[in-house]
């Protein structure tokens, strides 16, 4: 790719899927993971996707993709009302306001 083209000493190991012997995709549940994202976001998003909460967008569908395949799946409402009456409530001007990072780079 012209991309890689001035890049002193690395050399570009160009591989294509489609070229590929069945069997020997390079990375094939990265790819099926990805467009299930591209579908997530668009469908329940409707492509309106904000920058500043792509990290929340994400972390929301690592927590369905994990558990898509639960047994008690018609009890996940149910527990994250138990785990939301469990924790103290939190004012809407610090869910807004970034915070300062702390001790250990956790905000």
């Amino acid at each position: 790719m012209n991309a890689y083209r001035d890049l002193n000493g690395y050399v570009h190991d160009r591989q294509v899927q489609r070229r590929q012997t069945p069997g020997a995709h390079l990375l094939p549940r990265v790819h099926r993971v990805i467009s299930l994202v591209k579908r997530w976001l668009m469908g329940t998003h409707q492509g309106a996707i904000a920058n500043e909460h792509l990290d929340d967008y994400l972390n929301e569908f690592v927590f369905r993709f994990n558990r898509r395949t639960s047994a008690s799946r018609g009890k996940l409402f149910y527990r994250l009302a138990q785990q939301a009456v469990q924790v103290d409530p939190v004012p809407f001007a610090i869910l807004i306001k970034p915070q300062p990072v702390g001790a250990g780079g956790v905000k």
